[in-house]
């Protein structure tokens, strides 16, 4: 169903970090002003090494659009002997791992193909796609299969990836009444972003196709099939692949 392919990402420097506090368990960390492709690979970089090299008490970090938020456990960072608060114990060991990180750190990029069935049931929003942008459905379905995309972040809902790199042909706001209930595995646009409806759920983005394959299995060891830094690109399948499709990864 899927496939992988690696790639480089070296020489790549970081920036000075902002640190602010998360509630009594939290570090935001601030590594870029906008979210973009540069400002992406230095919070994949910083949260893959935090991954490989986890501080006494540290619990995991989550990666975002320009942050990554490290939880810890205060009780293990606290020293009764120098009375340093949890907090300001866990910025100053991350100050201390960033002087580690080195410039030739790299980064393999997975590729993972999506097989998707446009229109129809599956996607009821592809001809307001298509009318808004003066396309036909052929064009918006060729221009949406053959970008290759960015998984930015998981978020919104579990294994739910949100996508960077979009035509922006494509771009289309997002209905002004939003559905109560969308199924698993759709694929819908959001103006200028796609994703991928990981479990069943409310949604006001337009819809404009369908994936078998089954996003998030919070039985899984690794529950979600995408992750931040992860490639993507759409497959088209018919009604009777998707049929013959198994809902597994």
């Amino acid at each position: 169903m899927w496939q992988c392919r690696y790639s480089k990402m070296e020489g790549k420097t970081l920036p000075r970090y902002e640190f602010s506090p998360l509630g009594d368990s939290g570090v935001m960390v601030k590594l870029g002003e906008v979210i973009d492709q540069q400002t992406h690979e230095k919070v994949i970089l910083f949260s893959e090494y935090l991954q490989e090299h986890p501080f006494p008490g540290m619990i995991e970090s989550v990666p975002g659009f320009t942050t990554v938020t490290v939880y810890y456990d205060p009780i293990t960072l606290f020293d009764p002997l120098d009375h340093m608060l949890p907090y300001d114990r866990a910025v100053a060991i991350l100050e201390q791992m960033s002087q580690q990180i080195s410039s030739t750190h790299s980064k393999e990029y997975r590729l993972v193909e999506i097989p998707v069935c446009y229109g129809g049931s599956f996607g009821p929003d592809l001809e307001v796609v298509a009318n808004q942008n003066g396309l036909s459905i052929e064009e918006v379905i060729s221009i949406h299969s053959t970008t290759e995309y960015l998984v930015y972040m998981i978020g919104f809902a579990p294994g739910f990836p949100y996508l960077g790199g979009m035509d922006e042909r494509l771009a289309t706001p997002r209905r002004s009444s939003p559905r109560l209930s969308i199924p698993m595995g759709s694929v819908g646009i959001g103006g200028l972003q796609t994703g991928i409806y990981s479990i069943e759920s409310p949604g006001g983005w337009q819809i404009i196709g369908r994936t078998p394959l089954r996003l998030f299995q919070a039985g899984e060891s690794s529950p979600s099939l995408l992750c931040a830094g992860d490639k993507v690109r759409f497959r088209p399948i018919s009604e009777r692949e998707y049929d013959n499709g198994e809902k597994v990864y």
